[in-house]
């Protein structure tokens, strides 16, 4: 119930957005709106205000359908406009009216990103301190000297000047940006003797087209640093044959010295029978593992079948009002770039297309950041309305892109496209987005049942 009710409070808030930000410019233009409807569909409700603006008459519906919405305003093109009001006409309007309008949709779902992130940043997100694990055997982190334990304290790409890091998922965002773009990352790094020294993570050999956990182990920064304790033990697990319990801490895998859950969880992916020293409470006991044989992305990996690792560090982050407005102007700007990229890295084959999403997997986010609480839900909001206003500026002919598309052309030509150019495009275009809707549906039903 509660994926189902965040789904759609998320698409009603997204959609009456969008279209509140065609509705407003075009009133603010001098454009007659006939109708503004969140929605498809059968009416659930209509309402129409008796006091509007001088040239207004719009009547505001309520769909039964909630995935999507639409602004009608006065036009020649779709029926007979009297004379006295043809100037209310949106066709009539001159160019830099006509683009605004449309442009308005995408803008406010951007500028209701920079909001919500700015919301988040206010009220502040408790996030993992920026603590290092061990890196993995063999990765570049490794290569570049690091052990675990290590604080960092900024981080930059390429040439930058340093940015400090306030926290884990601040580092592993921009690991993410260097890793798909191809640039190397230097980190300030504090240890305890508090001492700080800069370390470089050649990541432009990666030539990766999606970020995922594989990509991160061979970054080698895979999560911050825990404490290596025994959490849940599942039932009929190898833990739970064995006697391991949580709370149980792990002191040695054979003869080696276990410093952290990181450690700990790579000794168990070797699949290697071992002899483990834990202690537990106030006492010392040893036990004999032999993880079992489990295969992961092709590769057979040990399992023990329980929680490897204790809750992070965390710490509360948060900015002041107009730290917090810049903050969110900047995360919508660099979601903005990372999805036209990984956008344009589908078209050409360099990214996989299953990075696509539909409806399916938008709902069971939805519930997920709900169940986590209000910040979650606002991250997850942010980031679906900057995904709705980018998707909306590309220049396909039946999105608002490919409507400022025409209205470029009619600029330097001084000629509007013709009906017949328009007709072939649309169905271009409606062909194009019936593709994508058909490959993010295979890919939800694929994540689904697999």
């Amino acid at each position: 119930m509660l994926t189902v009710l965040s789904f759609v409070v998320a698409l009603a808030v997204l959609i009456a957005v969008h279209e509140y930000g065609h509705y407003r410019v075009a009133v603010a233009c001098g454009v007659k709106v006939l109708k503004f409807s969140i929605g498809f569909g059968k009416t659930l409700y209509r309402w129409q205000p008796p006091n509007q603006k001088y040239g207004q008459n719009t009547e505001f519906v309520l769909g039964a359908i909630p995935l999507g919405g639409f602004v009608k305003m006065l036009d020649e093109r779709e029926g007979v406009v009297a004379a006295d009001e043809r100037h209310l006409a949106f066709n009539t309007q001159p160019l830099r009216s006509r683009a605004a309008i449309v442009a308005a949709g995408p803008a406010a779902n951007l500028l209701l990103a920079v909001l919500l992130y700015a919301m988040v940043s206010w009220m502040g997100v408790d996030e993992p301190r920026a603590i290092l694990a061990s890196p993995t055997v063999g990765s570049i982190a490794e290569a570049a000297g690091l052990r675990g334990g290590e604080q960092v304290t900024a981080a930059a790409m390429d040439g930058d000047a340093l940015a400090p890091v306030r926290s884990f998922e601040d580092m592993r965002w921009m690991l993410t940006q260097a890793a798909l773009g191809g640039h190397d990352v230097r980190l300030a790094l504090q240890n305890d003797t508090a001492h700080t020294v800069e370390v470089l993570l050649p990541l432009h050999g990666l030539q990766t087209k999606e970020v995922d956990t594989t990509v991160f182990r061979k970054i080698g920064i895979v999560g911050p640093w825990t404490q290596p304790v025994i959490g849940e033990v599942m039932a009929d697990s190898v833990a739970r044959k064995v006697g391991l319990q949580a709370g149980d801490v792990v002191l040695t895998v054979g003869k080696i010295v276990v410093v952290d859950a990181q450690q700990l969880r790579e000794l168990i992916r070797e699949n290697l029978p071992q002899v483990w020293r834990l202690r537990r409470g106030m006492q010392e006991l040893s036990v004999e593992v032999t993880p079992e044989p489990k295969l992961d992305n092709g590769v057979t990996v040990g399992r023990i079948g329980a929680y490897v690792g204790a809750p992070p560090a965390m710490v509360l982050v948060r900015y002041g009002p107009l730290e917090g407005v810049w903050k969110g102007a900047v995360r919508t700007w660099e979601v903005s770039v990372l999805t036209l990229r990984m956008m344009g890295k589908m078209v050409i084959g360099e990214a996989s297309l299953k990075n696509l999403s539909g409806p399916l997997s938008i709902a069971e986010y939805a519930g997920k950041s709900a169940s986590l609480g209000l910040t979650s839900y606002l991250i997850f909001l942010a980031l679906i309305s900057v995904s709705l206003g980018v998707l909306n500026l590309l220049p396909l002919p039946v999105l608002d892109g490919g409507h400022l598309m025409y209205y470029l052309w009619e600029g330097l030509t001084g000629q509007g496209v013709s009906d017949r150019w328009m007709e072939r495009l649309s169905r271009v275009g409606v062909a194009m987005l019936l593709l994508m809707m058909s490959i993010a549906m295979y890919n939800d039903l694929t994540r689904l049942f697999s």
